[in-house]
């Protein structure tokens, strides 16, 4: 599942290519909001928060959540898409920016742009003075402006009990945090997911996940070694039966949630994390 970092790059590129322009198509293959029409209204901006994102339109919000296969891309008009046309979910079209000379500053007629999104896993249209209703739960984003660390710190030790790997999971916790960071969040804090948070040193874990998140903001393939290459980026992360970086036993691979629902991979070295 996309993690806040790529979440808030797609917020960044789309409202790149949107903001102030003004919706010439607007076409949405969800049932529920097929007859919606945003055409003629101009797009303020798109933001993310957590893994929530928020493309505010006249006084509408297209809130959009990836889920597990979930993507928007941006093209020029009348170019050829990336992913099936079955997969859309939505289709927006926007002018060109009032006042633009060209596409390319030469004066040439800009086309505009068309933003598509791919397989999302939740769509809806809500006004846009409702968004609380979908974001106002949510816990501090480490990728957000006014970022609260303690708050984050004080949701997080809330229930001393809780495994640490549910809580760091927890979106009221902490926004935009999800299963990659966690497991190598506590692969490096040597802590198994298990651990309840009352025996961790809870500010130490959570002040690293923000620092891994805010480093990964920019980056389009996340890394938390400090090795870019390819297959050298994660410690323990999709690495079942793999030898551990630093000790050479092999990452084990185990399941944890709430619930079935909840229950997502965890990845230890057992040597390591204790």
């Amino acid at each position: 599942m996309p993690e806040g970092d790529t979440v808030h790059r797609a917020a960044r590129r789309l409202n790149e290519v949107l903001a102030g322009r003004e919706v010439t198509r607007c076409d949405i293959r969800v049932p529920a909001f097929a007859t919606a029409d945003l055409s003629g209204h101009r797009v303020h901006e798109v933001v993310a928060v957590g893994k929530h994102l928020l493309m505010r339109v006249g006084g509408t919000t297209v809130h959009s959540h990836l889920k597990m296969e979930g993507s928007w891309h941006v093209y020029r008009p009348g170019s050829r898409w990336r992913r099936p046309a079955f997969e859309a979910r939505m289709v927006l079209d926007v002018g060109p920016t009032p006042g633009d000379t060209g596409a390319e500053g030469d004066g040439t007629p800009d086309p505009g742009w068309q933003a598509v999104g791919f397989a999302l896993g939740e769509l809806e249209l809500v006004p846009t003075r409702d968004e609380d209703s979908i974001v106002g739960r949510l816990g501090p984003d480490p990728l957000g402006e006014r970022f609260d660390r303690d708050e984050a710190l004080r949701r997080l030790t809330a229930d001393p009990g809780r495994p640490i790997g549910l809580a760091l999971l927890d979106q009221h916790t902490v926004a935009g945090l999800g299963n990659d960071y966690r497991n190598e969040v506590l692969f490096l804090r040597g802590v198994l997911p298990e651990t309840p948070i009352g025996q961790t040193d809870a500010a130490a874990v959570l002040d690293l996940a923000v620092r891994l998140i805010r480093a990964n903001r920019d980056r389009v393939e996340r890394v938390t070694t400090g090795d870019t290459r390819r297959g050298r980026r994660l410690w323990v992360a999709h690495r079942e039966n793999e030898p551990c970086r630093r000790c050479g036993t092999r990452i084990r691979m185990g399941h944890l949630g709430d619930d079935a629902l909840t229950e997502r991979q965890t990845f230890v070295c057992p040597s390591c994390q204790r």
